[in-house]
């Protein structure tokens, strides 16, 4: 019986639920007087339940869709404007006991390079990462007890924080690790980790099992409720994302948003960012292979049903996109997106030879960080390094509060200027610091609060003057 209010795997994601939720969708997917029902409600902006958001997805009426997508514009300006933060991964090992199908570091693989960076490599790695300009990174590592042990991780952590060089520091570590227990998290959270992310790759249990054939990750239930013991070890941001392509992609629309409701139901907090990856193609694994993958349109749609049905959520879209896909989804959902991304261990300071690479995944947007940032901006996006709510203590039911008021433009958005000005001066080339102060120059006038924008205005020369780190 589905129940989101349940502790267990099986209640909160219950597979019944979803089938009577597809064929809902399917049974009214053409029913207009429904669908005006549920974008009426949708316009409200405090979102729609998983089998609402189902019926949307599932519509293949062509004046629907459109309204469906200009929703998305602009519930994702309502609540996020026209920023879009940055982050980079760090892969620090891909040793791993898994077997899953769809990841080249699965145990069985052995002509991979595996490689463990020390806490030297990872200090090279930190600093190429800030002469990027990068203050915010995702952690990745593989699942390996002996290798890649929670000692390690939190190592890693102090590392990281602890490198300042020239006028680089990372602000926000972001963690995606294997599922553990609520002890681990309780030290993730000591160690000063920003959002915990894991993606549950498929919510469908008898995939889920087959796609996990060996190792600690094949137990369904144990993965599925790791964003509870998360919760609580402390950690009051986390992170949810399928891999689309592995399983049908409207099952894994409702039992994402099912997993949300669940995190709503029980700790009154839902997840801080949303990822939407698609499978990819890496050292011996072929996304053809499985035959649930989804075109452009499709994702799109996805992505702005997505920012409907949870609008509070931070959306999250990777350089597994190409450059036109991403253009596309940012104005329908994503606030998040990485640049310059490397997805092989030690792959920012001594990249491997190709012949040697351990990437997980082929990476479409291989721009660097200062391309992707000048495109940003001439798309008018304001491209936001911020780490101040985690800064100030801004997470979890905090955040949420003040981001489900329409708040967060009093924070975020001048602190979105303020980062970005440090970009321009510490990092960018001639040519996107041009652009950029461009850009600043629209943005500043267009503050509402004239306390805050005479604050901005004066950091603003601050920051010219070498001063760093200013936040609201």
């Amino acid at each position: 019986m589905y129940n989101p209010k349940s502790h267990n795997a099986d209640e909160f994601i219950s597979h019944t639920e979803i089938l009577d939720t597809l064929k809902f969708a399917d049974e009214n997917k053409d029913n207009i007087e429904l669908i005006d029902r549920i974008l009426d409600k949708a316009r409200l902006g405090k979102g729609l339940t998983h089998r609402e958001a189902s019926v949307l997805l599932a519509c293949d009426i062509d004046e629907k869709n459109n309204e469906i997508f200009e929703l998305a514009k602009k519930i994702k300006l309502d609540y996020y404007g026209n920023r879009i933060v940055m982050f980079a991964p760090l892969y620090l090992s891909n040793y791993c006991v898994n077997g899953c199908v769809y990841c080249p570091y699965h145990a069985k693989n052995k002509h991979i390079p595996r490689r463990k960076l020390t806490q030297e490599e990872i200090k090279n790695e930190v600093i190429a990462l800030q002469d990027m300009g990068h203050k915010r990174l995702a952690i990745e590592a593989g699942e390996d007890p002996v290798n890649n042990p929670l000692e390690y991780i939190l190592e890693s952590i102090k590392t990281i924080y602890s490198i300042k060089h020239k006028n680089g520091a990372i602000r926000r570590v972001n963690v995606n690790i294997a599922a553990t227990t609520v002890e681990n998290y309780k030290k993730l959270h000591e160690a000063g980790i920003g959002t915990y992310i894991l993606f549950q790759e498929t919510y469908n249990k008898e995939s889920y099992e087959k796609l996990h054939p060996t190792g600690p990750k094949h137990n369904y239930k144990y993965h599925t409720e790791a964003m509870d013991r998360a919760m609580q070890g402390g950690i009051d941001d986390v992170g949810l994302g399928v891999l689309f392509g592995l399983e049908s992609y409207r099952y894994e629309f409702a039992g994402l948003l099912m997993h949300a409701e669940h995190l709503e139901a029980v700790y009154g907090v839902g997840p801080h960012t949303i990822s939407v990856p698609r499978i990819r193609k890496a050292d011996d694994i072929d996304p053809d292979t499985f035959d649930n993958g989804i075109d452009d349109d499709i994702f799109a749609k996805i992505v702005a049903c997505i920012r409907i049905a949870v609008p509070y959520t931070g959306m999250i879209v990777s350089t597994r996109e190409s450059a036109e896909c991403r253009k596309r989804v940012l104005e329908l959902g994503i606030s998040q997106i990485s640049g310059g991304s490397k997805t092989s261990v030690g792959g920012y300071f001594n990249p491997m030879p190709e012949k040697d690479d351990s990437a997980q995944f082929d990476v479409s947007d291989r721009r660097p960080l200062d391309e992707v940032i000048k495109w940003l901006m001439e798309l008018g996006y304001l491209p936001s390094f911020c780490t101040a709510c985690y800064g100030s203590g801004r997470t979890g039911d905090r955040f949420m509060e003040i981001c489900k008021g329409l708040q967060i433009h009093n924070f975020c958005h001048p602190n979105a200027i303020l980062t970005l000005k440090e970009y321009l001066e510490d990092y960018a080339s001639s040519e996107t610091k041009k652009v950029g102060n461009e850009l600043i120059a629209k943005e500043v006038p267009a503050i509402e609060n004239e306390n805050i924008k005479k604050i901005v205005i004066e950091d603003l020369k601050k920051i010219e003057a070498g001063e760093r780190n200013f936040k609201f």
